[in-house]
């Protein structure tokens, strides 16, 4: 019997599957008792597990990012689906099919590599087409960009979802970019592939998704700044000078696409070009977020999600109809 993924799984149902474990936490409730806590996935989304009564010997038989053996038996509460274990342990890697874990596979991340270098070659500005060519030519940085998550939680955070995240925006700016004359069109193709491109060592994503040491410390704005001198530094040896207004302009635009000051960006933007890359990145990240937590949510039978208390709201999905089953619906459709 294959893997039954977390998507399809429901209230009050048997579960003895293998999952992809994460954010193990051994913790004890009022009474001083040890519970176990964890986080289980694959590629259709994520569980929160609890096996009460657990001790050491438990919790030290397996780790984050391991693939574990799960028995136990599922229920909704407070809104939301969770997974009551009796049995957690370790499963070698050679006995699980990692497809089933992966968001994307290895041929939609091929696909997307190379739609990523047809859109880049539309840029037409002979120093920023120089730019563009010495990240895609870097063969250590893409295979560390094609694998890299664009978060730990919410948008894009699964292997590949960077990836994603910047081809999506590069479709947005070749299909605005008509629209709106003042924008400088190069330039936003080329920050729509470095703005989060400290991404790529700020994240740990093996198969645990992580920050590193370096990314807790310093960020991956400075980290895609940094990237960026080096790359200019390597350029101006070879011949190629950037004029400096467009490096201005260039590193302005990763530094504040944040958005403000409290949402972690060193500057607000202060270009057109740099407003517009906020609002794009901001509008991809959301619709991906909000579609996903659609997807994943365990009040299948309503027309309405669980309550998000960090949105404040629930989400509509509209009705269902009869002879679909959740999983089958239009809004789960990719």
């Amino acid at each position: 019997m294959g893997h039954r993924f977390v998507k399809e799984l429901n209230d009050k149902e048997s579960v003895d599957d293998i999952f992809l474990v994460s954010e193990k936490q051994l913790r004890s409730n009022r009474q001083g008792n040890l519970y176990l806590q964890c986080e289980l996935s694959d590629k259709t989304g994520s569980v929160g597990a609890r096996m009460w009564n657990a001790g050491e010997e438990v919790a030290d038989g397996f780790h984050d990012g391991d693939f574990v053996r799960v028995q136990g038996t599922t229920q909704v509460y407070q809104g939301a689906l969770q997974l009551i274990a009796t049995k957690i342990n370790k499963v070698a890697v050679n006995e699980v099919a990692e497809q089933d874990y992966r968001r994307l596979t290895t041929d939609q991340i091929q696909r997307l590599t190379d739609r990523l270098r047809e859109l880049l070659g539309n840029v037409t500005d002979p120093a920023l087409a120089a730019v563009a060519e010495s990240f895609l030519a870097d063969e250590q940085w893409m295979d560390k960009f094609t694998r890299a998550p664009a978060g730990v939680k919410n948008h894009h955070a699964y292997q590949g979802g960077l990836l994603e995240h910047v081809v999506q925006l590069l479709e947005i700016i070749t299909r605005i970019a008509d629209l709106y004359p003042e924008l400088d069109r190069d330039l936003l193709l080329l920050s729509a592939l470095l703005h989060d491109s400290g991404k790529v060592d700020e994240l740990g994503y093996e198969r645990q998704l992580s920050y590193t040491s370096e990314g807790q410390l310093l960020g991956h704005i400075v980290m895609g700044v940094e990237l960026l001198d080096r790359k200019l530094d390597r350029l101006a040896r070879q011949g190629v000078l950037v004029p400096a207004e467009t490096v201005l302009r260039l590193k302005h635009i990763i530094v504040s696409h944040h958005g403000s000051l409290e949402f972690g960006s060193p500057a607000v933007p202060m270009t057109v070009e740099a407003v517009a890359l906020h609002y794009l990145d901001n509008l991809d990240a959301k619709i991906h977020h909000f579609a996903s937590l659609l997807r994943e949510d365990a009040n299948v039978d309503s027309e309405w999600t669980q309550y998000h208390p960090n949105l404040g709201r629930k989400l509509y999905r509209g009705s269902i109809p009869n002879n679909l089953s959740p999983a089958q619906a239009p809004h789960d459709r990719r």
